[in-house]
């Protein structure tokens, strides 16, 4: 038997079919124009090849769930992201989740369900799409940045407004700052807004970076230094949501 998460991001969308045990195949794709059908699409390849009866439930989660007319049922983000990263590691009592358009940090308790959590989605201050818009200006995108910006030492980047902090970039650019150095500037300013809504709440051993931007090295390594703490990053860091939506269905 197997289960279907959805998990149709702002930027991403992102599927897994489960078996109860083990992720039997997963999918990244950009979410477009159309949440509805990028996720329907994904679904569709997700189940090539498998016998329908065999699939117990689909579940569908995040900002594109509202979409999704032919899941089985529809589960918040938050409880999916708990879900799936205690399933991949049982020791996480947080999570940092930066997506395209906001940033969460989920506690869990030790069973695996969610305690309590804050989130910063009034503004795309130090999310992927902060991050892109933000490296464009650099003649650079998120895939190549960690590249970019390694071992640089970072340049002040005093804004967290997208609009304004792209202002910012032109200026060090017009003064013919180095393009690392700014990239590192960059990153680091995603660093201390995660770090700054970790410390609205209680960051409690052992801590997980989850979303697309966690594979970001140098990323990684900001928040472990800003932090003083050692962070997990899964291999599947980007499917944590899927996943759970998976697991949640499969029960």
């Amino acid at each position: 038997m197997y289960s279907i998460g959805l998990d149709s991001g702002s930027t991403y969308t992102k599927g897994v079919l489960f078996d109860g045990e083990n992720i039997i195949k997963k999918i990244i794709v950009p979410t477009g124009s159309s949440p509805k059908t990028t996720s329907r699409e994904v679904y569709e390849s997700l189940i090539d090849g498998v016998d329908k009866t065999k699939i117990k439930k689909v579940i569908g989660t995040g900002y594109g769930r509202v979409s999704m007319d032919f899941v089985d049922k529809k589960v918040t983000e938050i409880t999916c992201h708990a879900k799936g990263m205690f399933f991949l590691n049982k020791n996480i009592r947080t999570i940092l989740d930066i997506g395209g358009q906001d940033i969460k940090v989920i506690n869990i308790s030790e069973n695996g369900s969610v305690e309590n959590f804050i989130m910063n989605d009034k503004c795309a201050a130090g999310t992927g799409k902060f991050l892109e818009i933000t490296s464009n200006k650099l003649d650079s995108d998120i895939h190549n940045i960690d590249s970019l910006a390694r071992g640089a030492v970072p340049e002040n980047i005093s804004s967290m407004c997208t609009v304004f902090a792209e202002s910012e970039i032109i200026s060090l650019l017009a003064r013919e700052v180095p393009k690392e150095n700014i990239a590192a500037g960059i990153i680091k300013s995603i660093s201390n807004k995660g770090v700054s809504l970790l410390n609205k709440t209680d960051i409690k051993e052992k801590l997980a970076f989850t979303g697309g931007l966690a594979k970001i090295k140098e990323l990684v390594k900001m928040l472990e230094n800003d932090l003083n703490m050692d962070i997990f990053v899964a291999e599947d860091a980007q499917i944590v949501g899927a996943l759970g939506a998976a697991i949640i269905g499969y029960k």
